[in-house]
């Protein structure tokens, strides 16, 4: 199986980045730390102008008309930049959903399965309930409640059990609740709740690979410049062997999930999620060692890397889940 990227997968990755470079750098990013984490719809109408949300729909319907492969490319440099919001979800639901491939529509997603624990919820206009089936929401008739998150640019919120509550594709609408999102509220959608998951679950996986990429680079470019007794710290050998069991932890992850983009077999994401998870965490935790102190800092965005990476861990797929999906496959 070969790997190496053709020159358009280049070509896409490379625009990707220039254009989170342009409008979503480290300076916007600290902003956005600071200010809160409303999401800017302006940026996420950009991305689906991009074709960030429609890469993977038919052309004839209005689409790039691309495959898993590019999309996890794409998830890939926004989980590098740390670009918050349910990207997931609004790609996955692009064609299904009036207004999501253009980024005109903001949706969410809640798997009723995992956790039941749902992303910008005051910022989105729909949410993608997976349970049994699949359907639409408007955000006002989830019920959930506001939780504290990890990550400040992820605010949660924690759908209860449906334990003694009826049915979700029972439950009534309320009148004018969160607004309706057009052509969507409470229509059940003819797509596979398996399939959304697993999908899911590799786009998440594809950024955690690219904040394991990125911090990386950080711990490796500070490590080059930070001298201690008149050398850089990147001399020495604790450091760089902290830095090398980072590059092996990032292209382990990768090319397990890029393995997994292409044959979407379910035992190759459940790994790719479990590496990428284990990738992200863990490169975080070391670039902060290799920082020292300056970690814990605004200077160093290291902290927001390990925060958003235990928050993406915990989402689509978790580590449990996918050991035991694998032990049982064995």
């Amino acid at each position: 199986m070969d790997f190496r990227l053709t020159e358009d997968q280049e070509a896409l990755r490379r625009g990707m980045r220039e254009l989170l470079a342009a409008r979503f750098d480290e300076a916007a990013l600290r902003r956005a730390a600071d200010d809160g984490a409303g999401l800017d719809g302006a940026l996420w109408r950009e991305l689906g102008e991009a074709g960030v949300f429609s890469l993977r729909m038919a052309e004839d319907l209005g689409g790039v008309g691309l495959g898993l492969p590019e999309a996890v490319l794409v998830f890939e440099e926004a989980g590098a930049a740390l670009l918050p919001g349910p990207l997931a979800a609004s790609h996955l639901v692009a064609g299904l959903v009036p207004g999501a491939a253009d980024g005109t529509v903001i949706v969410t997603a809640v798997d009723l399965v995992e956790r039941g624990m749902v992303e910008h919820l005051d910022s989105a206009d729909a949410v993608l309930v997976l349970g049994d089936t699949v359907r639409m929401l408007a955000p006002g008739a989830l019920p959930a409640e506001p939780v504290r998150s990890l990550d400040p640019l992820s605010p949660l919120h924690r759908v209860p059990p449906l334990h003694g509550m009826p049915p979700l594709d029972r439950v009534p609408e309320p009148p004018g609740a969160g607004g309706e999102p057009p052509g969507a509220v409470g229509e059940l959608l003819e797509a596979d709740p398996a399939v959304l998951r697993h999908r899911a679950a590799l786009l998440t996986a594809a950024q955690q690979l690219g904040s394991a990429a990125r911090t990386l680079r950080m711990a490796v470019g500070y490590a080059s410049g930070r001298e201690q007794f008149g050398q850089p710290i990147g001399a020495f050998q604790a450091v760089k062997h902290l830095c090398a069991e980072m590059l092996v932890r990032s292209e382990t992850a990768r090319s397990v999930v890029y393995a997994a983009a292409v044959t979407e077999d379910h035992g190759e994401i459940h790994a790719a999620k479990l590496l990428a998870d284990e990738a992200a965490v863990q490169n975080a935790r070391d670039c902060l060692q290799v920082h020292g102190g300056m970690g814990f800092t605004w200077e160093a965005e290291v902290h927001l890397h390990l925060k958003r990476a235990w928050l993406r861990a915990g989402q689509w797929l978790t580590a449990v889940t996918a050991e035991e999906e694998l032990a049982s496959a064995l």
